[in-house]
């Protein structure tokens, strides 16, 4: 079937598309995708009896019942990738587009919560960032969709530039360059050449980059489209960090306070801001939104337990995201415990860049350091402060209960550090 009526039957369906039968919704489109372990056209009759309208499948198999709403293609992830590109070509919706190492999904849910005031927006939900969460992120934009916010993930080279390519993007913006993803970009230059793939693009289709001019990597990108933010009084959009517990950005002569801890989420509120105000929306609005934000799903959440100030950013971790982390824990005033997980996916580099991590916290005015995970463990190294852990098992015999008044969790995802808050405070 051409893209162009399967689109028709996209719309028909009110752009509801699927691609797990645990959540089919009626009217809907099921995608029958393969993956290492499953394949999806075993379940397209149950999609359908589950009140999908069609399925979209690349096997062969019949159904005299059902035939009318079998759709056989050559490709199932290649048909909702190129149909995704499809609807975003038929919209008049201006896409925005973000990648980078860290704060990707918090800057997108910034973003997207100052510009929902005034537009009608679309925007990635959680982090299906990757060459099937975009397309089905793409599907969602529909004939009245004004914005839509699309991220982008990647752990090689070629990713961001294939997704861009899928998303056409009106405004692309990288929120940094950090040491995460080194199995296949191998260091951080392997980063910046991967990321930056999304502003190449840009820049050979004369779209806008937006750029903050405090990084020096990225303002080598800035052209006559470009749309810069920053403490640099040149830039478009000039900010001063007035944070002290929480995040809070002076401009002009606003003070915009938030809910938000750490001095690393300063760039992500100044780019909500300035897209907020490229597109036209009252900095006063502005900073009623971005008051009452907060960040949820373990991404650095602040809870206030008792007396206890507790930062819990288990949701992922890098080197990069790591140490801003710890840098912006350092500055609590109190007793400070930092219990941290091994970081994933890190190749060749995963011991150096461990060890890394325990000798800055040496630095640190932390009372004392936990560090848990196989990879901290075989870094370790004999201080009263620094206590090493295989497994949360094994830290839990021996902490039943923490009396630190300031207390930061992070660590990967497969980690599962938010246990640590679930079951000791």
């Amino acid at each position: 079937m051409y893209i162009n009526k399967l689109h028709k039957l996209l719309i028909d369906c009110n752009y509801l598309v699927s691609t797990d039968t645990r959540k089919i919704t009626s009217n809907s489109i099921f995608f029958a995708l393969k993956g290492k372990n499953f394949d999806g056209n075993e379940y397209a009759l149950e999609a359908l009896k589950m009140g999908a309208s069609f399925v979209i499948v690349d096997n062969d198999f019949k159904n005299d019942l059902y035939k009318d709403q079998i759709i056989k293609v050559e490709n199932v992830l290649q048909t909702l990738q190129e149909l995704s590109k499809f609807n975003r070509q038929q919209s008049s919706a201006k896409v925005i587009a973000l990648t980078g190492s860290n704060g990707k999904t918090s800057t997108k849910e910034l973003i997207k919560t100052v510009l929902e005031n005034k537009y009608d927006v679309v925007c990635t939900e959680g982090n299906q960032n990757n060459h099937i969460g975009v397309p089905l992120s793409l599907l969602k934009i529909k004939a009245d969709t004004e914005i839509a916010i699309i991220e982008m993930g990647a752990n090689n080279f070629g990713e961001i530039d294939f997704l861009t390519k899928l998303t056409l993007p009106d405004i692309g913006y990288i929120t940094n360059f950090g040491k995460a993803h080194l199995e296949g970009f191998k260091n951080i230059d392997g980063v910046i050449k991967g990321k930056t793939e999304l502003y190449k693009w840009i820049l050979k289709n004369k779209k806008s980059i937006l750029i903050n001019s405090d990084d020096k990597t990225q303002t080598k990108f800035i052209d006559d489209n470009s749309v810069t933010f920053g403490s640099k009084e040149n830039s478009h959009y000039n900010f001063n960090d007035i944070s002290e517990n929480r995040v809070s950005v002076k401009y002009k002569n606003k003070i915009i306070s938030t809910n938000l801890y750490g001095n690393y989420n300063f760039s992500n509120v100044c780019a909500a801001i300035s897209l907020g105000l490229f597109f036209k929306i009252d900095i006063d609005t502005i900073s009623k939104k971005l008051q009452n934000f907060e960040l949820k799903n373990n991404r650095s959440e602040f809870i206030i337990n008792d007396d206890k100030k507790i930062i819990l950013d288990a949701y992922n971790a890098n080197p990069s995201s790591m140490k801003s982390a710890i840098e912006s824990f350092d500055m609590a005033s109190g007793t400070k415990i930092a219990i941290l997980g091994d970081m994933y996916e890190l190749g060749d580099e995963k011991e150096k860049e461990h060890k890394e991590i325990i000798e800055y916290c040496l630095l640190k005015k932390i009372d004392n350091c936990v560090f848990i995970g196989e990879i901290f463990y075989q870094q370790k190294i004999e201080k009263p402060s620094h206590h090493f852990f295989r497994n949360k098992n094994d830290f839990f015999e021996k902490f039943k209960s923490i009396s630190a008044k300031n207390i930061l969790i992070k660590g990967s995802r497969g980690m599962k550090m938010e246990e640590i808050y679930e079951r000791i405070l």
